[in-house]
């Protein structure tokens, strides 16, 4: 008996390896990939045929500084170049109140997280106005969770991440959240959350390629 426990013990110790590399192997894929999703969608931010003026001197300054970004100069998206380029910083204190300014919010938030820069990227994820946009709100919740657990806050961001999937409520993002969501509160050996987040992938989202596999995790966390 006592060694079928150790076995089982020595099972269970290697499950939560496995969580814990997933988390990690994950993490950054999945931030950009939300990179991805937002700037794509971002236009509808600062889209207006008739934009006040200090709306369309933000939009113009803004360009380079998403020029930048696209080519992974995050420091130089962030501060600008010294010459034509503000830099998102220098955006948000000058165009304070427009959509431009909330948008360059969330460029900057996007360049700490992929400069590793956590905390940073947190106050400015949790500065972001975020609209009632079907992609963007919860594509920025999941990357504020991302963002939280790479600081050390797995709890809260697990919480996140939750919130991020219900928000967007469909078979793309929601079953990714609650899945990475599941990874986090095992290693947390809350593996009863975890369950509760698989089983609602499986019966909510079961259009999902995510639940071809989730009896494999629900069966892992109930063990």
């Amino acid at each position: 008996m006592a060694k079928k426990q150790k076995e089982e013990a020595i099972a269970f110790d290697e499950q939560l390896n496995k969580s814990e590399a997933f988390i990690e192997k994950n993490l950054k894929v999945i931030i950009i990939a939300l990179v991805a999703v937002i700037v794509v969608v971002s236009g509808v931010f600062i889209y207006n045929n008739h934009m006040a003026d200090v709306e369309q001197q933000a939009q113009k300054a803004i360009a380079k500084s998403q020029t930048a970004f696209a080519q992974s100069q995050y420091d130089q998206a962030l501060n600008g170049d010294g010459a034509s380029s503000k830099g998102f910083l220098k955006i948000i204190n000058d165009y304070s109140g427009t959509k431009t300014a909330n948008l360059a919010k969330l460029y900057a938030a996007l360049c700490y997280a992929n400069t590793e820069k956590y905390a940073e990227a947190i106050k400015m994820f949790e500065d972001f106005d975020r609209k009632d946009d079907q992609m963007i709100s919860p594509a920025s919740l999941g990357a504020l969770g991302n963002c939280y657990i790479k600081n050390g806050q797995n709890e809260k961001g697990a919480e996140m991440l939750v919130k991020a999937a219900k928000s967007a409520d469909n078979n793309a993002l929601s079953p990714l959240f609650l899945l990475q969501a599941g990874e986090v509160y095992e290693s947390l050996n809350n593996n009863e959350k975890a369950v509760e987040l698989y089983k609602e992938i499986k019966s909510k989202y079961f259009r999902s390629p995510v639940s071809l596999n989730i009896d494999k995790y629900i069966e892992r966390a109930t063990k």
